[in-house]
């Protein structure tokens, strides 16, 4: 969804996984690290998913990944766990061990980021701003009649270089236009805004301000007058 830009999913996707690992006895995992930016309890919550284990790491704690389980699957964990005595089990085999697991700092970030950081409050503001700047660039690529799109997930909004949202990331190849993204990269940072360097995906934070966002909308008004003058589009 970010390495190829953001890729809307489509219908079905979700729900064909969950049926057939239910009828084959297998366990379904669903990785948040992205979508987490769809609200306070990620994408699975918002749409109702039901996965076995749930994952989400980078934006929680600087790369030490948080999980949950159903109650099944703990059930499960919990026989297996080693008995250190009868009446005590072995639970640090239930962890994650890396080079990240004894860094104080990032294991003291998670409860600041779950608490503070990540709460539905906080997302109520980002996916308003988030909202705010996607629809501003709507407008402005539809007034200009551009062959071009805006994706939303959440907190996360991307401008894309393309007529349709792309299926899969043969889509993005094909159509991908690699000088505009390089031309707006370069005009974006002289006007001071930085963008994910490989396509034009924004991310809103709780410090994202409405005067930021219509701040952007400014600077590619200019950039859409541009490429027009230029006859690049």
């Amino acid at each position: 969804m970010t390495n190829f830009g953001m890729i809307p999913v489509a219908d079905g996707l979700h729900e064909a996984p969950r049926e057939i690992t239910r009828r084959t006895g297998t366990i379904l995992i669903i990785d948040e690290t992205h979508t987490i930016s769809s609200g306070a309890a990620g994408y699975t919550s918002l749409h109702g998913l039901e996965p076995d284990i749930l994952v989400a790491g980078k934006a929680i704690a600087g790369g030490i990944p948080a999980f949950g389980v159903s109650q099944a699957i703990a059930e499960r964990l919990w026989a297996i766990v080693p008995m250190v005595n009868p009446r005590v089990r072995q639970s640090a085999h239930l962890g994650i061990g890396g080079t990240l697991a004894g860094n104080a700092l990032t294991v003291a970030t998670m409860p600041a980021v779950l608490e503070e950081v990540l709460t539905p409050a906080n997302f109520e503001v980002m996916i308003a701003r988030a909202s705010r700047l996607a629809e501003a660039a709507r407008g402005i690529i539809a007034t200009n009649e551009l062959p071009w799109h805006v994706t939303q997930i959440g907190a996360r909004a991307e401008i894309m270089f393309m007529p349709q949202p792309p299926k899969n990331g043969a889509d993005v190849i094909a159509g991908r236009r690699g000088d505009l993204e390089t031309l707006l990269h370069a005009f974006y940072m002289n006007e001071g805004i930085l963008v994910t360097p490989f396509h034009t995906m924004f991310l809103m934070c709780p410090a994202t301000t409405e005067t930021d966002v219509d701040r952007h909308a400014e600077v590619f008004t200019r950039f859409v007058d541009l490429v027009r003058g230029a006859g690049v589009v």
